[in-house]
């Protein structure tokens, strides 16, 4: 009785998937010309995977983008035509049982979820993967492309096993597994795209796995910030942030001065302003692989260099990003007594983010890559806008 029950539930969930996955490929022409492209993560803080569609796009794809969209994209994505975004919801976890039930409980409903999601969006030559996170995504895309006749491409970020490993070490059962379901479920895809040389030889040397590389680029839109463009990001940013505006009145009443430009009033010709101070910029997804502490401590030796009468300037640092770990670093940061020193954490609009970027006197990337194999795609951008970077090195 258990058994025929078990049988019955199996076939009810599965005859639909099979006569949909029978009805797309049924309906295969309509799909030579159509991507998916799927970020089981924020789209807003993927832009590799931004540039993927946009790319596709003038390739004369047209692209479904699903992931989730808890920070605005860049503006050329939503306006194009061609590229329909689909927002995936972010599913919790219990709140109560054992951490692994509860890790368990969530990565089967969102497997469900993405399944969900996926075959019900048109018919497409291609399954465009971001990995990490991999977990159920790569799992779930390979079923859809066996149902529906798409091809899976993974792009190969980093490994997420070495990111969970960060947090329960590597020889936690639950990342033991995160890899042998990596490892085995990457080598399913028909195509694999990878960020470095070295990933793409330790793809093929330890997992079996042939992958192009592909270099980040950075877009067109990050480049040197004009300096009228500069003066209005900073008013603009000064009326959340208070250190972007001047300390001092001009003396004309009509003439704009931020911490670092001023608009004359008649000629509206803006300059730099004497005496600024340095503009010191890092972005950051506040996760474990960037140890802030770093720089919380070259801070400090700034402020005591500066104390001690050298001639340095004095500095806004401005760490932008969204993460689980800000609150702690904001709350070490406010126990910090700086004098020659102004921190802020803003969360910019993508339109922002390469103006600030292209703005700004030195980059700062603490990225510390967890399988050693990555390049962070913020060192391109910050190259993309002529800014000199400061980075921890690694493989």
């Amino acid at each position: 009785m258990v058994a025929s029950c078990v049988a019955f539930l199996l076939l009810s969930l599965f005859l639909p998937l099979l006569l949909l996955g029978w009805w797309k490929r049924w309906h295969r022409g309509l799909a030579a010309r159509h991507v998916v492209v799927v970020v089981l993560g924020d789209v807003g803080r993927s832009p590799r995977m931004q540039y993927h569609a946009l790319s596709l796009v003038k390739s004369g794809f047209s692209v479904t983008l699903l992931g989730f969209c808890n920070s605005k994209p860049h503006s050329e994505l939503l306006e194009s035509d061609k590229i329909q975004v689909v927002k995936l919801t972010e599913l919790q976890g219990l709140a109560v049982g054992p951490r692994v039930l509860r890790y368990g409980v969530k990565v089967v409903f969102q497997a469900v979820y993405l399944l969900w999601k996926l075959m019900w969006r048109e018919p497409a030559a291609y399954i465009f993967l971001q990995n990490p996170p991999g977990l159920p995504s790569i799992s779930v895309c390979w079923l859809v492309g066996c149902l529906c006749g798409s091809k899976l491409v993974i792009d190969w970020h980093n490994y997420g096993y070495s990111i969970m490993a960060l947090v329960h070490g590597a020889t936690h059962p639950i990342v033991l597994l995160a890899k042998w379901y990596e490892k085995f479920f990457g080598r399913l895809s028909h195509l694999n795209l990878c960020v470095t040389n070295a990933m793409r030889e330790d793809l093929a040397e330890n997992w079996c796995i042939r992958a192009v590389t592909v270099y980040d680029k950075p877009a067109s839109f990050f480049k040197e910030t004009p300096l009228d463009l500069q003066h209005e990001l900073f008013m603009k940013l000064g009326r959340t942030h208070s250190l972007f505006m001047g300390c001092s009145e001009p003396s004309d009443p009509a003439t704009e001065r931020s911490a670092f430009t001023e608009k004359d009033a008649q000629t509206r010709l803006v300059t730099h302003l004497c005496g600024r101070p340095a503009l010191l910029v890092s972005s950051t997804s506040w996760t474990e692989d960037e140890d802030f502490s770093i720089l919380l401590a070259a801070l400090e030796k700034f402020e005591q260099w500066a104390s001690d009468g050298d001639s340095l300037p004095s500095l806004v640092c401005v760490i932008t990003g969204k993460g689980p770990l800000k609150e702690h670093y904001i709350r070490l940061i406010s126990q910090k007594h700086f004098q020659r020193i102004q921190v802020c954490t803003p969360w910019l609009e993508a339109e922002d983010y390469p103006l600030l970027l292209g703005s700004a006197d030195l980059g700062v990337c603490l990225h510390k890559s967890s399988s050693g194999l990555d390049l962070p795609m913020k060192v391109v951008d910050m190259f993309g806008c002529c800014l000199p970077v400061c980075a921890v090195n690694f493989k």
